[in-house]
């Protein structure tokens, strides 16, 4: 009789609006485990999901599963690069962009049940400044909002929103160059993002027309933000209308050099990441076998 497949979950007790759950009681009730063998680690520190992700695919898990937000997606992700095993998804964090755009069930009961026999298929993998990334990358007002974002003590989508609207008042445009498509163009950056998904998550449709599988990243720029403009972005995000919406231009590319005048920050699946003034954003087809 051919041994079960293994799934690994890791699981971050930090993450999320939803913290109370029980997720191994949950894991227990919902995973067939006559079909597959599992085993469950916690993650201590940050960085500790990537880490404990290599070491999973190491052991030879055919699944390793991200319990937690976008962020331990991303680094369950990172440290799945390379190796053989599947990344899995319960959705637990206050975005969900990759999950969403993958439609994993938001409700862990049936993420959970969808393990026990997933679908497996490959997705593209961005990479900006040698930062991996599976949702959206970018510079700008998203990228200073999520710095922002990370201190307000608390999370989910109505901190956002107060966040972003406190930061609207006083954020400015930087100039910048950006070259693709061997085309390099000059402007101004309030937002310029990097869709490998559609969404930055909460159903914000920044790229509504990415597909993590066509070897292209989709690149939207917004120049400035006047309010009249801010309203119809809002609208667009909401309703997965932007690109038709004349407030933002969209680009696809496998490769973007972006260089600023003046340091810049950068966020990486919503996570503040640091700020640069040279960028490189390559995309790597195919590169994360994903179960889903």
């Amino acid at each position: 009789m051919p041994a079960k497949p293994r799934i690994c979950f890791i699981l971050n007790p930090a993450s999320g609006t939803s913290r109370q759950q029980d997720v191994p009681a949950l894991i227990e009730r919902y995973l067939d485990h006559s079909a597959v063998d599992h085993a469950l680690r916690l993650t201590a520190y940050a960085g500790h999901a990537e880490e404990l992700a290599r070491t999973a695919a190491a052991d030879g898990f055919r699944t390793v599963v991200a319990v937690g937000g976008d962020g331990t997606v991303n680094e369950v992700g990172r440290g799945l690069l390379g190796t053989n095993a599947a990344m899995g998804i319960l959705p637990r964090g206050s975005g969900n962009g990759l999950a969403r755009h993958l439609e994993v069930p938001l409700a862990l009961p049936a993420a959970i049940s969808r393990m026990s026999q997933p679908e497996f298929q490959r997705m593209d993998v961005g990479r900006i400044n040698g930062h991996p990334f599976f949702c959206t990358a970018g510079l700008g007002f998203d990228a200073h909002v999520s710095k922002c974002f990370a201190t307000a003590g608390t999370r989910g989508l109505a901190t956002y929103v107060r966040v972003a609207l406190r930061e609207y008042r006083t954020f400015q445009p930087k100039p910048i160059t950006v070259t693709l498509n061997n085309r390099t163009l000059a402007t101004d950056c309030y937002v310029l993002a990097f869709a490998n998904a559609g969404q930055y998550g909460n159903n914000a449709y920044i790229a509504p027309r990415a597909d993590i599988r066509d070897g292209l990243l989709d690149v939207c720029l917004i120049d400035a933000l006047p309010l009249r403009r801010a309203v119809r972005v809002a609208l667009g995000l909401a309703l997965g209308d932007l690109p038709q919406s004349g407030a933002a231009v969209y680009h696809t590319s496998r490769h973007i050099l972006v260089e600023a005048e003046a340091p810049l920050g950068f966020h990486v699946d919503g996570d503040y990441a640091g700020e640069a003034t040279s960028f490189e954003i390559e995309l790597l087809p195919l590169a994360l076998e994903v179960a889903v």
